[in-house]
């Protein structure tokens, strides 16, 4: 599997990725203060799916190629349209061409007094995102080790905010990195927001991964699972999580309304199953 997000984008994970987060980001914006979205895997800010890596692997028409025209009820319509507008804001002529990786997506949905801090620690792909923010006050850009960044920019002077993990997975104990950076970030900023996003391939890893979670003594953590087929015989990518720390009281029940629909647009295989679980507070 190539790990260069561009043979990926647009896929159903990134879908089911970027609608948490525009939900996250909705509910920040409930209130009137500033906050700060720090990105610490940004990527390149923006796919051309007509590409040859994204031509390639055809996944974004599994992803959002399914989404983008679907019939969907109105209380669905509503929760994903902050989404959907983004990536259209990006396809003027209709279709889907352009898609919003995200940092270009959380940029879009600020307002004049929020920031984003994005990170990329590969130096074409860094180089790719300075020109994308290029001119930009409210985006800073920075080609630095994502996993540094959890320490060296938490809390942000806004004291408010979010922290989207989201590693490429392409190393060994990436999970073990993923719980540690977590706990890390955690003590340096307790009341932050924290979005991590984990594929769904090796299923001992990811037992492995939430036990520690559960062991950390993090208060808040809502683990969301989607998958789009059974576990496979062979290495795939069956599906893909997030846990979100301190998430905002809105956020299951919107998740509760919105992955049904997703689940029914984009599962490929049965039995492939969506679940929110509480590996912390609430109903833990």
């Amino acid at each position: 599997m190539n790990y260069r997000h561009a043979y990926h984008a647009g896929n159903f994970a990134d879908v089911v990725k970027h609608v948490v987060l525009t939900r996250l980001l909705e509910y920040l914006k409930q209130k009137d203060k500033a906050f700060r979205v720090v990105d610490t895997h940004a990527g390149i800010g923006r796919y051309d799916l007509s590409s040859l890596e994204a031509q390639k692997t055809g996944e974004w028409q599994g992803g959002i190629g399914r989404l983008i025209d679907a019939s969907l009820d109105a209380r669905t319509a509503a929760l994903l349209a902050p989404y959907l507008e983004t990536v259209r804001s990006l396809n003027p002529e209709g279709g889907v061409k352009k898609y919003p990786g995200s940092p270009r997506l959380a940029r879009n949905l600020l307002r004049k007094q929020d920031r984003l801090s994005a990170i990329e620690l590969h130096p074409k792909d860094a180089a790719k995102l300075k020109a994308e923010f290029a001119g930009d006050f409210q985006t800073r850009v920075m080609e630095l080790d994502g996993w540094l960044a959890l320490g060296a920019h938490l809390p942000p002077k806004e004291k408010r905010g979010l922290v989207l993990i989201d590693p490429p997975f392409e190393e060994a104990g990436e999970f073990d990195r993923l719980a540690d950076g977590l706990i890390r970030a955690h003590k340096r900023w307790p009341g932050g927001i924290y979005a991590l996003w984990y594929p769904i391939k090796d299923r001992r890893a990811i037992i492995a991964f939430r036990k520690a979670l559960k062991q950390s003594g993090i208060p808040k953590l809502l683990d969301i699972e989607f998958e789009i087929r059974p576990a496979s015989s062979e290495p795939s990518l069956d599906g893909s999580g997030m846990v979100v720390v301190n998430p905002p009281f809105t956020l299951e029940a919107e998740l509760r309304g919105v992955l049904p629909a997703l689940h029914k647009l984009l599962a490929v295989e049965k039995p492939a199953h969506w679940s929110l679980e509480w590996l912390a507070g609430e109903a833990a």
